[in-house]
Formats: structure tokens, C-alpha cells, sequence
């Protein structure tokens, strides 16, 4: 079915999108009203009327959108979906200025009004974009690298009882043990801080991708191995086409895990001992008592890993839209 008429198809869909847009855009309108014409408390923050600027942007932006989504049927469906969150955002954006910037009920400088971050982006940017290069490819090194030999490890280890016997004391020793309680042993032990906060990264990506991946292997059913057998199947054919891809949902929900620790894992080594990143940022915003810019780097932080996090999420239904009838999404 092309994209046609969505009100012809679904009036219903199409009156929703209709209003769910009108909400979202007088929200929008109402919060740059907000920050536009009601005086600031303390002092007159700079950006204010970039930020109002803005806001009425998003507001042409969802006028756009909602008039197509009444046109386009998957696009009305999605923003459907959004409607809500697309409503609770201008909210909770009108909230934190009024008692931030307009009432200044939470005091400065350790609560920084909404244009007050807008400021840091756009004042502060070489920095930002320069820490998150160098953040992402740290990230990626140590995640790649613990995501790799993870699922190695948790393969043996799930298939072969000799060599389970010997990785799975070293991984219920280790596993445990925060990768952040490593990091004096770790500088001393390895030439740059680059290489040791790598293997920090490795190792928390390392320990939930071993035992979701082992978890998954060894839950496989036998029976499948039974019929491979029986039609010819040889070791190698039993690994590659039939443990591991039934492990995958379990092998994902470990990255996912490892995801998450990589990112904490990431601050606190960034903090330690090198001269740009995420981490180095904050720790730098903190000394300086520039709070906005701490609250910049870290909703930039929390967008990157929610960003990866989809990304992730996008592969594993690509790699598994074999298995959705079989398993839960």
C-alpha cells in the first residue's frame, strides 16, 4: 500500500495527528511567550531571545510535520505515537525556566537556565565537538575491543566444558569487580592513560557480553544440534550456523548492558588522565564552577548514548527479523 490520503484510510488517525499537532505546536508557542516576555529574575541571561527564537522554530517544524502526517499515513503514525512526549517536552522546557531564569526558586550558579546551555553550544562548540571526537573514539576502541572478545570468550566457554573450566573461575573473579576500581593499578600498568582507559572500556564491556553470550549458547536446544547432526553437520557448522545465531538476542541484551557501564566507565577514566573528552570536560566545568557548561556536556553525553543505544537496537532488528514471530520484542 503507497503513501495515500491517511484521513481517506483512518479518519480517526488523521483528527489525533490533527490535534495532538495543534497541542504540540501552541506548547511550543506558549513556552517562547514564556521566555520571551516574562522578565528575567536575577539577571538578563544571555540567549534569551535566541531561545525564544528557537522555540518558535520547533513550533513551524511541527506544523510542517503535522500537516504531511495528515497526508502521509506512516508518518501520521508516528507522530501519533510521540504525540505525548512530544507535548511533555515544551512543558518540562517551560518548567525549568520558570524556576531557573524567571522566578529563580533554584539557586545559580549551580542550576543553569535552558539559555544558558544554548549559549555553551554555541559559544562554547570548538571544545564540545573536540572532547565528543575524542570521547567516541575511545568509546568505540574499548567497546569494539571488549564487544569482540567477549563474544569469543562467552562462545567457548558456552560450548566447550574444558575451556568453561578454566575461563569461568577468571570471569566470576573479575566479572564483579568495577572496572573503575582498576584504574590506579591500570595507569601504572599500561604506558598511556589512552591504552588503560581502553581496557577499562573493554573490560565493563566485556563481563555482560561474556555471560549473556555463554547464557545463550548453553541455552540452546539440542535438539537442534540432533537434526543438524543427523542431515551431515559438522563441529564448525554447528557453532557458526546454529549456536550462535540463536544466542544473538542474548549476545544483543549484553551489548546493551555493556553499553551502559562503557559510558560510566568512560567519565571516570576521562577524568583520570587525559586531555580531552566528555569526562575531561566535566571535570573542567566542575573546577571552573561553570555549571551550564556541565549540564551541556552531560545532555550531550545522555544524547549520544540514547542515540547509540537506538542504533543498536535498529541493528539487532535488521540481523533478527528471522526470530520476531519466535520471540518477544
Amino acid at each position: 500500500m503507497s503513501s495515500v490520503d491517511a484521513a481517506t484510510l483512518n479518519p480517526s488517525l488523521a483528527f489525533k495527528v490533527w490535534w495532538q499537532g495543534v497541542a504540540v505546536v501552541g506548547a511550543w508557542l506558549a513556552v517562547a511567550l514564556l521566555i520571551c516576555y516574562w522578565p528575567n529574575a536575577t539577571r538578563n541571561w544571555p540567549m534569551t531571545q535566541g531561545l525564544a527564537n528557537l522555540c518558535v522554530g520547533i513550533a513551524a517544524l511541527f506544523t510542517v510535520l503535522s500537516l504531511l502526517g495528515r497526508k502521509v499515513a506512516k508518518l501520521g503514525q508516528r507522530l501519533r505515537n510521540a504525540g505525548p512526549w512530544l507535548i511533555a517536552l515544551p512543558v518540562l522546557l517551560g518548567i525549568w525556566e520558570l524556576l531557573t531564569a524567571k522566578l529563580a526558586l533554584l539557586p545559580v550558579p549551580f542550576f543553569a537556565p535552558p539559555q544558558a546551555l544554548l549559549a555553551v553550544y554555541i559559544e562554547d562548540y570548538p571544545r564540545l565537538a573536540d572532547s565528543l571526537l575524542h570521547s567516541a573514539l575511545l568509546l568505540g576502541s574499548g567497546v569494539a575491543l571488549g564487544a569482540i572478545t567477549g563474544f569469543i570468550a562467552g562462545v567457548a566457554i558456552g560450548w566447550s566444558t574444558r575451556i568453561g573450566y578454566w575461563l569461568h573461575p577468571v570471569l566470576r573473579i573479575l566479572g564483579p569487580v568495577p572496572s573503575t576500581a582498576l584504574l590506579p593499578l591500570c595507569f601504572f600498568l599500561f604506558p598511556s592513560s589512552w591504552s588503560a582507559s581502553v581496557f577499562l572500556i573493554a573490560l565493563a564491556t566485556w563481563f555482560p557480553v561474556t555471560v549473556l553470550t555463554w547464557s545463550g549458547v548453553a541455552s540452546v536446544d539440542k535438539a537442534y544440534y540432533d537434526v543438524a547432526r543427523t542431515l551431515g553437520a559438522k563441529q564448525g557448522f554447528l557453532i557458526f550456523k546454529v549456536a550462535i545465531p540463536a544466542a544473538l538476542p542474548h549476545v544483543f541484551v549484553g551489548l546493551f548492558m555493556g553499553l551502559g557501564a562503557s559510558f560510566s566507565t568512560l567519565v571516570v577514566a576521562e577524568m583520570m588522565g587525559v586531555k580531552s573528552g566528555i569526562g575531561w570536560y566535566l571535570q573542567w566545568a566542575q573546577g571552573w564552577a561553570a555549571y551550564a557548561n556541565m549540564y551541556a556536556a552531560l545532555l550531550i553525553m545522555a544524547l549520544a548514548c540514547s542515540g547509540l543505544i537506538t542504533g543498536l537496537f535498529l541493528v539487532r532488528d535488521r540481523l533478527l527479523a528471522w526470530q520476531k514471530g519466535s520471540m518477544k520484542w
